[in-house]
């Protein structure tokens, strides 16, 4: 059974940086309070959680540094992020306010996420955040950031987030109906993400942003995964994040979650940036998918250098970049090249660190 609008209460919602601009690329401040406008709304009035995870700071700060087009060089990105951040921070604080909320600013980078402390950190702010009935405003930290600044960052980082609280869902507002079929309709439901569905999918050519419907079907994906439901809407329309809690079935694409990772799979999964890759052969892939552990005669290969302890991800030969499983190791890279194959049964990860993303 689907879960109705009102066991929605914790909520994550992604806003993207076409919302904020006309056709005509000038700031669109209608937009911008319609949708801060609910989520305040539903935080007041409704006694909902809402985090939001906001797209804007590079594209707001444009404007204020006189450029025309996204930069290409990674420090004239940062000093974008620099200006338009305060930019974001100001628009939400002042709606929020005068619906009688407050706002607060979270700026988050991979590190992290890949730390588990750090994570854990995230986590209980995050949470006291809520608590105490106020909105976190996250963003990347683009200031910072050598590599996070890069094709659709923000909607993964949005189901990241939602893995990471444990949201009740996932609402990615954009400027598009939802996914589109062949014959340009909107499908409703998505209960499984295929090759076919993601063909569908296609980048955006917007000078602004640098996600697309690839990216939100990826983090789609990963809110799916941890157990979570997630919704594509347009957020140009008309009381739409009201509407999707309300009836979610009716309104953007929704994709329906399978059964949930614990929170610490969630972390292996999702939370982290694998090391590196363990090439396994297909057997162990075999025993993987039944919950054994990886022993050192299942690995045929080694890519990245890695210590005791990181996050890998676990591939096969006959399929190199697609990862079915990551796991945390128990011996370094250097060591596994020594062993790899080796019939001594030097256990690699241990079942019980192992997450099966794909069969």
């Amino acid at each position: 059974m689907k879960p109705s609008g009102k066991e929605y209460k914790r909520i994550v919602v992604k806003i993207g940086s076409s919302l904020f601009y006309d056709p005509n690329n000038v700031l669109d401040f209608a937009a911008f309070n319609a949708v801060a406008g609910q989520i305040a709304q539903l935080v007041k009035g409704a006694g909902k959680e809402i985090v939001v995870v906001s797209s804007g700071a590079i594209a707001l700060g444009m404007p204020r540094l006189g450029l025309k087009e996204r930069p290409m060089e990674l420090y004239n990105l940062s000093a974008a992020a620099a200006v338009g951040q305060n930019e974001v921070i100001n628009l939400y604080s002042e709606i929020f306010r005068g619906e009688g909320c407050h706002g607060a600013q979270v700026l988050l980078t991979w590190d992290d996420f890949n730390d588990r402390e750090r994570y854990l950190n995230a986590k209980n702010t995050l949470l006291a955040l809520l608590k105490y009935g106020t909105i976190p405003i996250i963003n990347e930290n683009d200031t910072v950031a050598t590599d996070e600044i890069k094709f659709g960052d923000n909607d993964k980082l949005s189901a990241r987030v939602a893995s990471l609280i444990s949201a009740d869902i996932l609402i990615i507002l954009s400027d598009v109906d939802g996914l589109l079929d062949q014959n340009k309709s909107v499908i409703r439901l998505v209960d499984k993400i295929t090759p076919a569905v993601m063909a569908l999918a296609c980048p955006t050519q917007k000078k602004t942003c640098v996600g697309g419907m690839i990216t939100k079907i990826e983090a789609a994906k990963i809110a799916v995964d941890s157990g979570i439901p997630c919704i594509i809407a347009n957020g140009h329309k008309k009381d739409i994040i009201l509407s999707v809690i309300n009836e979610p079935e009716k309104h953007g694409t929704m994709f329906i979650p399978k059964k949930g990772l614990a929170a610490r799979e969630r972390w292996i999964a999702f939370g982290t940036k694998p090391k590196g890759k363990i090439i396994v052969d297909e057997g162990a892939k075999e025993a993987l998918l039944n919950k054994k552990s990886l022993l050192s005669v299942g690995v045929t290969g080694v890519a990245g250098n890695f210590e005791r302890g990181a996050i890998v991800a676990l591939v096969t030969q006959s399929n190199l970049h697609i990862e079915f499983a990551r796991g945390k190791v128990e011996i370094s890279s250097k060591q596994l090249e020594k062993i790899k194959g080796a019939r001594s049964g030097k256990e690699v990860i241990h079942c019980d660190n192992i997450v099966i993303i794909s069969a």
